[in-house]
């Protein structure tokens, strides 16, 4: 017994010549005409394939009949307006292409009304009403494509084609005056039908462009809304940070302060100095506290820096840092921010945690749970951050030993402007700006305290991969 493996088809096995795959290339070609107005660019696609469909269907219909009959008397004249109505469909899909979408659709549409009216006036009305196609396309073109008034304005040219018509049709006739009768008769019935069809056509399409003019209006104003609440936002943040940088201003206050008493008391070796006899030893001790000077106004601008660097309102400067020294260089001001009698103890160098994140929004983070962390512990504590892997996310852990909540409060606690505090110790917007800005990161605050015996924050921000925090 031979077995005989089948040979797929590469047609088939290819999935590039798959048909969804031949479809979806062609949509997005019909897509892609570069046309400015919205509605016109919705509508392109189907025009340019009923332009298409036109400007084949005439002649291939034209060809199949006329391989079985010759031409009828006198449809010479129609077999030619077809075939120059088709070349111009085809002229109008590349005019279209090019975006010239409603000159386009405006050239189709005298093509077709001038057809028309050769037609109807060359065979008169009533061989041509057999088959409204053309008649029916005018209208619906016009309507949905450019709008009421050239749907009107078809409609007026229409009325005038039909009339082209039976002026033919009563010249032809012998018994004129007999037909002439009926065509007054008739005529009322067919300006009432295709006025009835205007009208119809009229009232769907203006109440689908109103209905696109309200979605646009709504969608608008959501852009609006989403812009104003960004803005509040942003001018949210600002201002908690503002309302840490004033709870750090007497530490910075106090610092600054021994700064400048460094300073003073460099200044004062200067009379010492001046009472050296030896020159040389006079220059060096006006070098040296000079020298000195200058170390102690270093520190007084690096913390002004730092104070003002992070009450700043400029955009978000998405950097890749690493947390563990990031919290060290925020020891100064987390020091400053707790009293003597709180300890501070603060993650061990033991590798790179890097994130990737706004650093000031970080700092801010950390300077409002300690805030906190303070506002618990009026008569002292110790205030524990640390910090390592977890996963593909970096945990810190901030932990104080202070008075604890219920587990009512810690239900409370991320909601804006809820407070345990008097009114004038605090705004509650804290820890909801630190709940907004880790879930906006893609991450998670936890919480966990018992009344009594402290409270644990703990930040679970994305770990920025290797190769990203190798490049920054």
């Amino acid at each position: 017994m031979r077995l005989v493996q089948a040979r797929r088809s590469p047609a088939l096995s290819n999935p590039a010549t798959s048909p969804d795959t031949v479809w979806s290339s062609i949509a997005h070609w019909l897509r892609s005409a570069s046309i400015a107005d919205a509605v016109d660019r919705r509508n392109a696609p189907a025009m340019q394939l009923l332009l298409m469909f036109y400007g084949t269907a005439l002649p291939a219909n034209w060809a199949w009949h006329l391989s079985s009959r010759p031409i009828p008397p006198g449809w010479a004249i129609v077999l030619l307006l077809d075939f120059t109505t088709a070349a111009l469909a085809l002229l109008c899909v590349g005019l279209i292409r090019r975006g010239h979408f409603r000159p386009a659709i405006t050239l189709f549409l005298g093509a077709l009304l001038f057809s028309l009216a050769l037609a109807f006036h060359k065979l008169g009305a009533q061989a041509q009403l057999i088959d409204q196609t053309a008649v029916i396309l005018c209208l619906v073109i016009a309507g949905v494509v450019l709008g009421r008034r050239a749907l009107w304005t078809v409609f007026a040219l229409l009325l005038a084609v039909f009339a082209l018509g039976f002026a033919t049709d009563a010249q032809n006739t012998a018994k004129g005056a007999q037909w002439i009768g009926n065509a007054l008769r008739n005529a009322p019935s067919l300006v009432i039908s295709y006025l009835i069809i205007t009208a119809i056509l009229d009232r769907a399409v203006t109440a689908l462009r109103e209905s696109l003019e309200e979605s646009n209006a709504r969608g608008h104003e959501l852009q609006q809304e989403m812009v104003r609440r960004e803005q509040a936002q942003n001018q949210l943040i600002h201002a908690q940070k503002m309302e840490a940088s004033g709870r750090l201003a007497s530490g910075v206050a106090h610092d600054f302060n021994n700064i400048l008493g460094v300073i003073k008391g460099f200044a004062a070796q200067r009379h010492r100095a001046l009472d050296l006899a030896d020159p040389g030893a006079r220059s060096a001790a006006l070098d040296s506290a000079l020298e000195g000077v200058d170390e102690a106004a270093e520190r007084g601008t690096a913390i002004t820096r730092k104070l003002l660097g992070f009450s700043r309102t400029d955009r978000l400067r998405i950097e890749t840092f690493d947390v563990r020294a990031a919290i060290d260089e925020l020891q100064p001001m987390l020091r400053q921010l707790f009293p003597a009698t709180v300890r501070l103890v603060l993650p061990v160098d033991d590798g790179a945690l890097p994130v990737r994140l706004d650093r000031s929004e970080f700092e801010l983070m950390i300077l409002n749970i300690a805030a906190n962390a303070r506002d618990a512990m009026p008569d002292g504590g110790h205030f524990t951050v640390s910090a390592h892997a977890h996963d593909a996310m970096v945990e810190i852990t901030l932990r104080d030993s202070g008075l604890g909540m219920t587990s009512q409060v810690s239900e409370r606690i991320f909601e804006p402007f809820f407070s345990t505090k008097p009114s004038a110790a605090g705004t509650g917007l804290g820890l909801s700006i630190v709940h907004d800005l880790v879930n906006a990161l893609g991450g998670d605050i936890r919480v966990a305290s018992t009344p009594g015996q402290g409270t644990t924050f703990t930040l679970l921000l994305p770990r920025a991969d290797g190769a990203e925090a190798a490049s920054h």
